[in-house]
Order: structure tokens, then sequence, then C-alpha cells
């Protein structure tokens, strides 16, 4: 059953179509993934379910409340974090959660209550009296987060939660987002890491203000049309650049390595001699499955040059 539905929300800022009659549902005990480059139009989006800005059409509805109507009715089941870092360096981990449990009237053995549950959730207990300012960036999203679940809500909606914290803390927090999901907490959040889309039931991609697609993670790597060669070689971007400039090739780097992609209905011995004379080694191509990136890579190909018509 859904419990977050869009229905064609647009925004423009001046010449800028921030977001562009976007539709998707989130359903209850739900983990939904926005992915995009910068400027695809998700901070706007979550912003905008969060009444921090007016739409210019569409509407929203959660747990069957009006969120652009009536918002003061979502807030007490709607917990938002926001991309940029919203703490008080100078107050200790403890005085942020007394803070934000204020805002909501969270006070006294209830908020002595929420405040235990939550560092039992998060393990930081420990560091309550540190100043936040001196904490490491995997522990502030963790503080982070636990304020924006001070006064329970049933929804959350995350803005790229994870980003610049390194590779463990990112794994630790969205064990915490699992958990939560398992204890009946539904999930919007945006991200630009594939790994994490992998662990949210559903996903859709954004570019220029637009739902290019949406889905299961496995209904979305299903998407991708053609087919990927990989060869380990850390290409230069004229390598990049000659390659996709053959009829029916496209190619991109991954780390040390490059991916090459035909387009549906051709054969790599139609383009073997191009891609020779582009200066790749066509004998160390390897045919690999498509992953989500690869299927992210093409969408966002696609909607550019529909943006570019």
């Amino acid at each position: 059953m859904n419990f977050l539905t869009i229905e064609g929300v647009s925004k423009r800022y001046h010449a800028t179509q921030a977001v562009d009659n976007v539709s998707f549902e989130v359903d209850r005990n739900q983990a939904f993934a926005l992915v995009g480059p910068d400027g695809a139009g998700k901070t706007t989006l979550m912003r905008a379910l969060c009444n921090l800005l007016e739409v210019d059409g569409g509407r929203a509805w959660l747990d069957g409340i009006d969120l652009f109507a009536d918002f003061e009715k979502a807030k007490p089941i709607l917990g938002y974090m926001p991309q940029q870092f919203s703490l008080y360096p100078d107050l200790s981990l403890e005085e942020n959660m007394t803070f934000y449990a204020g805002l909501h009237g969270l006070t006294g053995a209830r908020y002595r209550r929420r405040r235990d549950q939550l560092y039992d959730f998060s393990n930081l207990e420990p560091f309550a009296r540190r100043r936040v300012g001196a904490l490491s960036g995997g522990m502030k999203q963790k503080l982070a987060l636990s304020c924006a679940l001070i006064h329970g809500p049933k929804m959350l909606i995350l803005d790229e939660p994870t980003t610049g914290v390194d590779p463990l803390s990112r794994r630790q927090f969205w064990e915490l987002l699992e958990q939560l999901r398992n204890e009946g907490v539904s999930i919007l959040a945006s991200t630009p890491y594939m790994d994490e889309v992998v662990r949210t039931d559903r996903a859709g991609f954004m570019f220029a203000g637009c739902l290019l697609a949406r889905g299961t993670p496995g209904e979305l790597t299903r998407l991708f049309e053609g087919s990927v060669y990989e060869v380990p070689v850390d290409a230069s971007s004229q390598l990049v650049d000659r390659l996709s400039a053959i009829e029916g090739v496209s190619a991109g780097r991954f780390g040390a390595a490059l991916h090459v992609y035909l387009g549906p209905g051709a054969a790599l011995d139609q383009v073997a001699n191009r891609l020779s004379e582009a200066g790749l080694r066509v004998d160390d191509l390897k045919q690999i499955e498509p992953d989500l990136e690869d299927v992210f890579i093409q969408q966002l190909a696609r909607g550019q040059g529909g943006r570019d018509e």
C-alpha cells in the first residue's frame, strides 16, 4: 500500500525547470532511492515534500495527508535529514538531541526514553558529552539521523545522507536504515552510490528534473539495451571520446577499467576495426553483464539526448 504518493510535481527557478512532472510512490516499510547527478532535481523535490519551498504544480500525500495543503498534520510522522550538515558543532551530541526534541515538544521522561532508544540504536551514548564539531563524519551522520528520528516519524526523507563519509561508515549507516525499515519506517533517500541503491526496494533515475526510469534494482538492471564489454585499461578522456564517436558505440571509465557499450543490434565484429583504429586492443575486451551503473549511464545519455533536441 502506498504510504507516500507524488503526482506530477513540478518546480521552476526562473529559466530552470528543477523538477518536471515527477510521479512515483513509496510503499509502507519500503526504501526508495532517488539517483541522479548534481542538478537533477532531487534536493528540490525533497525540500518541497518537507514544506521548505512551494511547488508550481502537482500533489503529494503522506499516509493520506495532503503535504502541500495540510503539512502541519504530517509533521509528527515525517523526519527530514538535509544534505548539508545542519547540527550545532559547538554543542555536545546530547545537547543537539535535546534541542531537536524540544522542537517537537518532546521533553522530560518521554524525551529520555526516546534518547535512550536512539542511543541503543546508534551506539552513540559513549560520545554523548563530546562536542559535535569533534565527531567523525560517520558519527555526525548517525547523530543527524538520530535527530531526524527523535519524534518517532514513520517516513524518513534523507538527502544524500552518506556523501563524504568513509565506506565503512556508509555501510553501517545503511544497516541502521535497514533496521528502521524492518521496524516499520518508510524511507525516501537520494544517493550517488549504486551499492546503496542495491540495498533499497525500489529506485528512480533522475536527470534535469525528470524521472527517467523507476523500478526495483532488478527491474532497472533489465532495462539495459545492447551489450557491455570491459577492458582493464586506465583510459584517457581522448580515447573515450574517440570510441564514443563511433556509430553504435559509447564508452565510459570505471575506475581502472573501461566499459565499452554496443547499441542494440550492434556486433563486436562489425566495429572491431574502428575500435582498433581508435586505439583499443579488441582482444582485451571481455563481455560482462550490465549493472545498475551501466543502466544509469545509458538512461542518462538518453535523457541528455532528449534535452538536446
